[in-house]
């Protein structure tokens, strides 16, 4: 007789913990994205007019860039 060897499959969390898990996962992965935007913003924020210029935004294009 042969052991099997059982191996948790944990494909963003789904397996392990279900619905939990998923929402969890999702919720984990909308709070990376808000914080690289506010990351992405805040390095922006602090390039000066010709900086911006120079890669073809205006301060006002700032608040409107997304990933």
């Amino acid at each position: 007789m042969s052991a099997m060897l059982y191996v948790p499959r944990t494909i963003d969390g789904t397996a392990v913990f279900g619905r939990l898990g998923r929402g969890l996962s999702l919720a984990h992965q909308a709070l990376r994205d808000w914080n690289d935007a506010r990351v992405t913003r805040d390095a922006l924020c602090r390039l000066t007019d010709h900086e911006l210029y120079d890669i073809g935004l205006s301060r006002g294009d700032i608040d409107g860039v997304r990933r």
